[in-house]
């Protein structure tokens, strides 16, 4: 394998193993509150959607904020009904389409969550200095925009168009 394709391989993998160790180090976080890292994914949405004036949001935009398709935003969606912290009700603007909630319980977790959340944060990215954080957080950016172009097909699939 040449140089340059070694290098994209090894920086790829690198990416993977991070977010996966990501996922594993905020897990026990998420659980000392008796949720997943997916429940708190949906939550934290819902509790920004309200921070905007939101009282509640369609499954489907849900769905498209958390970059996951809409069968596995309903799984999470029913898990956190019978836990009382969401609550889904038929759009007052479209009667097919079905928005979701916090309820009063929702919100109290996710103040909760939210006073420890920044320091569990810190804790994470600690190994970097804030340059490196300032440099990590360009540079996922860069590749966001990247991978966004590729999806509205702006960018060739293979490659760096």
């Amino acid at each position: 394998m040449p140089v340059a394709g070694r290098r994209t391989e090894t920086a790829f993998r690198a990416l993977i193993l991070a977010f996966g160790l990501l996922k594993r180090v905020m897990e026990p976080f998420f659980t000392r509150f008796g949720i997943s890292g997916s429940q708190w994914g949906v939550l934290r949405v819902l509790h920004r959607a309200q921070e905007e004036g939101q009282g509640a949001i369609r499954l489907t935009d849900l769905s498209t904020r958390l970059l996951i398709r809409p069968p596995s935003v309903t799984g999470t969606i029913d898990r956190l009904e019978r836990m009382g912290l969401v609550a889904r009700r038929v759009s007052a603007t479209d009667q097919r389409a079905r928005e979701v909630g916090l309820t009063p319980a929702g919100r109290r977790l996710m103040r909760r969550i939210l006073k420890e959340h920044p320091a569990q944060v810190s804790v994470v990215l600690a190994g970097l200095g804030s340059s490196e954080q300032d440099e990590l957080h360009r540079l996922l950016e860069q590749m966001s925009a990247h991978m966004e172009r590729m999806l509205d097909g702006s960018a060739r699939l293979s490659g760096t168009g």
